[in-house]
């Protein structure tokens, strides 16, 4: 019979004592975050304005265990210390007050983002570190307005976050090199894959894949080939899980066309600009996956790959 593993417990852990985790954003990167905190034997404290958000995050979290549990990964007791493991709050203030670490996960907005941070700053206690989620927004520019610059990191993770082993650390201009150390072992403890990067546009992750994702819609665009063809050229050629623009469906058009634009701003170079049927897709409201619409389209239950009806 298959063991299950003991649910760890945060040994030694390189953020001290006396605090907990406090993750901001109840979307799919908040849950996912919180999820593997608790599943790691943290206290984290899961805030958004939402509480109808922070229910069907809880939900999400459930349900996300009990796939573990039926797959003999976690048995039934610890999908409930897991979940005693994350409290929720509405208000950033009470949620952060006696937090060690700060990690940000709300929607892919600069001036949303650099307000949260604010907020974050006045209310977290001294010491505790700060961390972006952001995929591509400069994280010197987001330390910029804290009055602790020095503590403020960003830690990428990758969707889904309990899958996911890659964790993209990006230093900005004034991060310590000890609050980097932290987070690097911090991101092992979680039994991720640190990799740290420094703060210039779309760090590595995003300066690499949107270019790609942004060539197979032009590729698109151009009537080079259809969606199903340029997807399995990339999957069965290049031995990618999922072609380009499956995956921009999965990622979102709305935040592809977020991070072009921030990678066509931060280097003043034309060929980050997003091609226009990404343009018009979003403004049409086709955002992939989660519209039930982008290259495909998606039917609730169903795993079928069905090429949208605009590009047939």
């Amino acid at each position: 019979m298959k063991s299950i593993p003991t649910l760890k417990e945060p040994k030694a852990s390189p953020l001290g004592g006396g605090g907990g985790i406090s993750v901001i954003g109840a979307g799919t990167m908040g849950n996912g975050i919180a999820h593997v905190f608790a599943q790691n034997g943290f206290a984290v404290t899961l805030i958004d304005v939402s509480a109808a958000q922070l229910e069907k995050a809880l939900g999400t979290i459930s349900k996300n265990l009990d796939r573990q549990v039926t797959k003999g990964s976690l048995s039934e007791e610890q999908k409930s210390i897991t979940l005693s493991n994350i409290s929720t709050a509405t208000d950033i203030a009470a949620g952060v007050k006696n937090a060690t670490l700060v990690v940000e996960a709300a929607t892919e907005n600069t001036n949303l983002k650099l307000e949260i941070f604010k907020q974050i700053d006045a209310h977290a206690p001294e010491g505790c570190i700060l961390a972006s989620n952001t995929s591509s927004i400069s994280i010197t520019k987001i330390a910029a307005v804290t009055k602790r610059p020095e503590m403020v990191i960003g830690m990428h993770f990758m969707n889904p976050v309990p899958v996911m082993k890659l964790v993209e650390i990006i230093n900005g201009y004034a991060t310590k090199k000890e609050v980097t150390e932290t987070i690097v072992e911090l991101s092992k403890q979680l039994g991720k894959i640190p990799c740290t990067v420094n703060d210039y546009p779309g760090f590595i992750a995003n300066r690499i894949l949107m270019p790609m994702i942004n060539e197979a819609i032009y590729s698109l665009f151009e009537g080079v080939a259809g969606v199903e063809e340029i997807d399995t050229v990339m999957k069965l050629g290049m031995a990618h899980p999922m072609g380009p623009l499956q995956l921009a469906d999965f990622i979102g058009l709305d935040t592809c066309l977020s991070i072009l634009k921030v990678l066509q701003d931060g280097f003043g170079n034309p060929k980050y600009a997003p091609c226009p049927l990404l343009v018009n897709m979003v403004m049409a409201g086709k955002l992939g996956a989660k519209t039930g619409e982008g290259f495909y389209t998606y039917t609730a239950g169903s795993k079928e790959l069905v090429v949208s009806k605009s590009f047939k």
